[in-house]
């Protein structure tokens, strides 16, 4: 009687849990919304993207870029080699609008383990303005793009970001990702910013440029083997908060495989692992695995129906997730019910994976996470 009364009680303050982070973040998440240009002078800013392969939607996210509503703005592209087939796409289009002021840098310095930030530092120590954000070559886009990080900036800001909301699904598994990305991970982000818990997030990084030159510039973000996790900290150091944009930006997904979504999420099971294990550890509890495990424990304690304790838990889990994707805007359909079955059988795997040591894939690089934050990098032909 023991065990059915506290697995009923766990469960009960897991699903209350989740609702509240739901709550919580709706507080701070608003529909996507335009933002008027600000009246007056407004400053100039360098956007770096590093760029490495031709995605599904390249030439859409890279017309968005030089389409932005902002007076003044260099647009910095970088890649590691001089091969890569999105070299042709960017020269392309630096072509195709002569007004925006954009250069392409190539080269690859070896400042740490992570392929993205050594990519990023030519664009950094060649931006010409004060402000720099750091753009994920994946990122779509909105015409008021600058407008959005910059009204997300406050007196005690030290880097405004924004999480990546999976849009335009092709298949299962790419609503799964959604699933992931939106309704578990952005929430989550959102609940703990609300919490004053704010986590960088590399998708989309606004920096004043002589704050963090100061301490090291973009090199800094080296001591961490996530430029996110490095950048949150760093932050954090100096007394200053890390913001969340009300309107977070879209990731339009296209494809995707089961492999792709192992590969990603025990990457970043692995770096939160290594970067942040007290916030990792509880990570096992998220989702409705575990709830639902203790209900069904309870439930044949206590000679209450399985099937009907299953239906009841899953319900209050799911149908608050799809509340917040259709009050939010978000992608929502009618797989979404059973991408979020998928992905919380995932989840504890992948909790799982995250205490592991042994390689990741990172877009075509075999790396080692050790608990040191030093990767061993080797390069593959393989993509990611």
């Amino acid at each position: 009687m023991e065990l059915t009364f506290a697995a009923a009680l766990l469960s009960i303050a897991l699903v209350l849990s989740n609702l509240a982070s739901i709550l919580l973040a709706s507080f701070r998440l608003k529909r996507p919304r335009i933002i008027a240009p600000i009246a007056g002078k407004v400053p100039p800013v360098s956007i770096v993207v590093p760029s490495r392969g031709v995605e599904t939607f390249a030439e859409e996210t890279l017309e968005r870029a030089f389409s932005l509503d902002w007076p003044r703005y260099e647009l910095i592209f970088c890649v590691a080699h001089a091969d890569d087939p999105v070299v042709k796409l960017i020269t392309s289009a630096i072509a195709r609008f002569p007004k925006v002021p954009a250069r392409l840098l190539v080269g690859d310095d070896r400042i740490s383990g992570n392929p993205k930030l050594n990519n990023c530092v030519k664009g950094w120590e060649a931006a010409r303005h004060s402000w720099v954000i750091l753009a994920d070559s994946n990122v779509l886009m909105p015409r008021d793009y600058v407008q959005h990080l910059m009204a997300a900036w406050r007196p005690d800001t030290g880097l405004v970001c924004s999480t990546p909301i999976g849009s335009r699904p092709d298949g299962f598994w790419a609503e799964v990702e959604c699933a992931f990305l939106n309704t578990l991970q952005a929430r989550w982000q959102y609940a703990g910013e609300a919490l004053g818990l704010g986590f960088a997030q590399g998708k989309s990084m606004l920096w004043n440029k002589p704050v963090l030159d100061a301490i090291g510039g973009i090199r800094a973000l080296a001591a961490e083997i996530a430029e996110d996790a490095a950048a949150t900290k760093l932050v954090n150091g100096l007394g200053l908060r890390v913001n969340l944009v009300a309107s977070p930006f879209e990731q339009p997904l296209g494809q995707r495989t089961l492999g792709e979504i192992w590969s990603r999420q025990a990457r970043w099971a692995r770096l939160r692992r290594v970067t942040f294990p007290l916030f990792f550890a509880p990570e096992i509890l998220i989702g409705a695995a575990v709830p639902l495990a203790l209900a069904l424990v309870a439930a044949a304690g206590a000679g209450y129906s399985l099937t009907a304790t299953a239906i009841a838990v899953l319900a209050i889990a799911y149908v608050p997730e799809c509340a917040l994707a259709s009050a939010k805007g978000w992608h929502l359909s009618l797989r979404m019910i059973p991408a979020m079955m998928a992905r919380d059988c995932i989840l504890p795997i992948v909790w799982l994976r995250g205490w592991l040591s042994g390689a990741v894939d990172w877009r075509g690089n075999t790396m080692t996470i050790h608990t040191s934050a030093v990767a061993e990098l080797e390069e593959t032909p393989s993509g990611a």
